[in-house]
């Protein structure tokens, strides 16, 4: 007879883990070659545990999530309670004792949540390397007389390394801390600029959710073999070098951060266009953006 989930809970737990691990490593765009080495467990374990046929351990499961920079509670399977919970999780574990005890009272109805009002920062491009989120980004930019941003250079600005250099020295979570700081130094200056973030921005929910209240997000899309081609153009295959399954990890990471991708205020498809031709349909997304931005906060309208 054919267990069902109910009959054969352990089994259907494993499975939601493996998918859990599948995943986080897609939104950090690592390979399974790349957690191997890091985290010091064999790929042929990590390939058990994401097909939800590892046993894992307690400690094994600390390592994988180390080395991925994620907390250990984001692996296990609990019921989704949407994307804003990994935002809220993640401003209770830096809040102070009065922050927790104001929040605990209007969440129990004792009062009225504030309301912050954010000023316009500009645009902001995501998606996955290869996208033109540079090359776009920063024909846009000079089309509008904005200054142009590319997150990734902030960072190694302010940190004096490259971002493999980071990574290699403090690993994800040393890098995405990085990142959260630049972003906060950017916004700090109140000008406005076209930002082109990293591919895995979306992978940290502070960060993310910081950058979607905070700019115009656009995600530029294009197909999985668009993305390799130009990268490998580019010379930089950054995290998947020397993975036979290059392909597949890209398609894996694309497929899991397409659901946070897709929050972002509008979508330009690149798919099969020119430079120039994805240029303009860029702008003909962002004309009626700054129109509509220049009257709310009284900004020099922006002919486009």
């Amino acid at each position: 007879m054919e267990m069902n989930e109910e009959s054969d809970p352990e089994k259907h737990f494993l499975e939601q883990l493996g998918q859990r691990v599948r995943t986080m490593r897609a939104l950090r765009g690592m390979s399974r070659k790349v957690l191997a080495r890091v985290s010091g467990i064999s790929e042929r374990y990590i390939a058990q545990l994401e097909s939800g046929k590892g046993n894992v351990s307690i400690v094994l499961l600390r390592r994988v999530s180390n080395a991925m920079g994620a907390h250990i509670e984001d692996l296990i399977p609990t019921a989704d309670a949407g994307p804003d919970w990994q935002v809220i999780r993640d401003l209770l574990r830096k809040a102070t004792p009065n922050q927790i005890a104001r929040a605990k009272d209007i969440l129990a109805g004792g009062g009225a949540a504030a309301q912050r009002k954010l000023s316009f920062s500009g645009i902001a491009l995501i998606g996955l390397r290869g996208a033109g989120k540079s090359t776009l980004g920063k024909m846009l930019a000079e089309k509008i007389g904005w200054s142009f941003v590319e997150l990734n250079k902030e960072i190694e600005r302010d940190n004096g390394l490259s971002v493999a250099e980071i990574i290699a020295l403090y690993g994800q979570e040393g890098f995405r801390r990085m990142e959260q700081a630049a972003l906060g130094q950017l916004l700090a200056r109140k000008e406005l600029m076209v930002l082109a973030t990293g591919g895995g921005i979306v992978s940290e929910p502070l960060t993310f959710d910081l950058i979607l209240s905070s700019f115009y997000t656009i995600w530029l899309k294009a197909e999985p073999e668009e993305h390799m081609t130009r990268v490998r153009r580019q010379g930089d295959l950054r995290p998947m070098a020397d993975d036979r399954s290059a392909m597949a990890e890209l398609r894996n990471i694309l497929l899991s951060r397409e659901p946070l991708y897709s929050r972002a205020s509008a979508t330009v498809d690149t798919a099969g266009l020119s430079v120039d031709a994805a240029a303009a349909r860029l702008i003909d997304v962002v004309r009626p953006v700054l129109q509509n931005e220049a009257r709310a906060f009284g900004l020099r309208s922006v002919a486009v």
